[in-house]
């Protein structure tokens, strides 16, 4: 994953590109701080502020987001959606995330209502980078059946708490970082965390308790050499 030999650089950054490449990875595969990141770096022999490795999460993290979602198979048919409270500067904010059957996490959106129009906005940004499900499974938030009805009333509807675990466990690893982080300190800096941090989890856990350790191995390696080859690609 660091390749100290790879010292190819991004025009106007001091560091080669395999080092913020693997700062990003580090910061969002794993339950680590920003300085925790920057332990990791040191005892590599590089020595690399957290704020300079906040710049990077910051800079490159959309971008590293954006080509695992470009690269990533067209998710199951069927979408598992829900939305939890998350507290910013004492106000609350909800959190909106939609699965697909095997687990990944398709997309959220942070926002400070939880009412239909909260839920159309979540669809339309749904079914623009998607396309529409066969299903749809939430809970029984009136929100989401007024919303559905005026933008795809063609879509299957099943409202069930009990059938919506997939949705409401994926809000696992959120609530972990988010206890790391200190809470999220805006709306925007929640959304563009997140962002990231769901579609790096899509790539580097492929659900290994359904995999044979030749199977999971093989996988990891691939992820490995794809974030490889998002990080060749980074642009200033």
């Amino acid at each position: 994953m660091l390749n100290l030999a790879d010292l190819s650089r991004l025009k106007g950054f001091r560091f080669p590109r395999s080092v913020i490449g693997y700062a990003v990875w580090a910061y969002h595969r794993f339950a680590l701080s920003l300085r925790d990141v920057e332990d990791l770096l040191a005892a590599r022999g590089i020595t690399v502020s957290y704020e300079t490795i906040r710049d990077w999460v910051t800079r490159f993290g959309s971008q590293f987001a954006a080509k695992i979602r470009r690269d990533r198979p067209r998710p199951a048919d069927k979408w598992h959606l829900d939305e939890v409270v998350v507290p910013i500067k004492g106000r609350k904010h909800w959190l909106w995330r939609a699965v697909d059957a095997n687990g990944d996490v398709l997309d959220i959106l942070v926002q400070s209502r939880r009412n239909k129009d909260a839920a159309k906005r979540f669809f339309r940004k749904l079914f623009r980078r998607w396309g529409e499900p066969r299903v749809l499974i939430t809970d029984k938030l009136r929100s989401y059946a007024a919303a559905k009805s005026e933008i795809a009333p063609g879509i299957e509807h099943r409202q069930h708490k009990g059938i919506n675990n997939l949705a409401e466990a994926s809000h696992r690893h959120t609530r972990r970082r988010e206890k790391i982080m200190g809470r999220f300190k805006s709306p925007g800096q929640a959304q563009r965390f997140l962002s990231v941090h769901d579609q790096t989890a899509a790539l580097f856990r492929p659900k290994r308790h359904r995999l044979s350790a030749k199977s999971y191995r093989h996988s990891r390696a691939a992820a490995f050499e794809i974030w490889h080859d998002y990080t060749d690609d980074l642009a200033a």
